[in-house]
């Protein structure tokens, strides 16, 4: 598939995941994917997610912990298999009710119309200060 073809798919999941439509996200992926999010143990949502289950256990913690205050899409940048996404969002602590503002790089793989690979970065250290009590 092509970096046009690729960012559609990337786009139908981000909208998915707008609407709360987490069986509409995940038909997006691959069985196998791979959900990394890089950051210290300190924050409960980092590490590597396998497969669909664990795409679900992320998002589970993530509601647990987190509650969405703002999360804007700004930018795709394409090449190949490869889709990076830019933006920013805001996040509220459940445990702290700190509030966490973070810009954020999303780099996304889709291979054969499926995403096989999902990695974020972001500002962890503001994350780590609203999250952590």
């Amino acid at each position: 598939m092509n970096a046009d073809s690729n960012t559609d798919i990337v786009k139908q999941s981000y909208a998915a995941f707008f609407q709360g439509d987490m069986d509409a996200m995940l038909a997006l992926y691959s069985e196998d994917v791979d959900w990394e999010v890089y950051g210290p143990s300190s924050i409960p949502t980092t590490g590597l997610h396998r497969g669909k289950d664990g795409v679900r256990a992320f998002f589970g913690k993530v509601d647990d912990l987190l509650e969405n205050e703002s999360f804007e899409v700004q930018e795709h940048v394409a090449q190949g298999d490869t889709v990076v996404v830019l933006g920013e969002y805001s996040w509220r602590s459940k445990v702290t009710e700190r509030v966490v503002h973070a810009h954020f790089a999303h780099v996304v793989t889709v291979t054969d119309g499926k995403i096989t690979r999902f990695r974020e970065y972001t500002d962890t250290a503001a994350l780590v200060e609203a999250m952590v009590a």
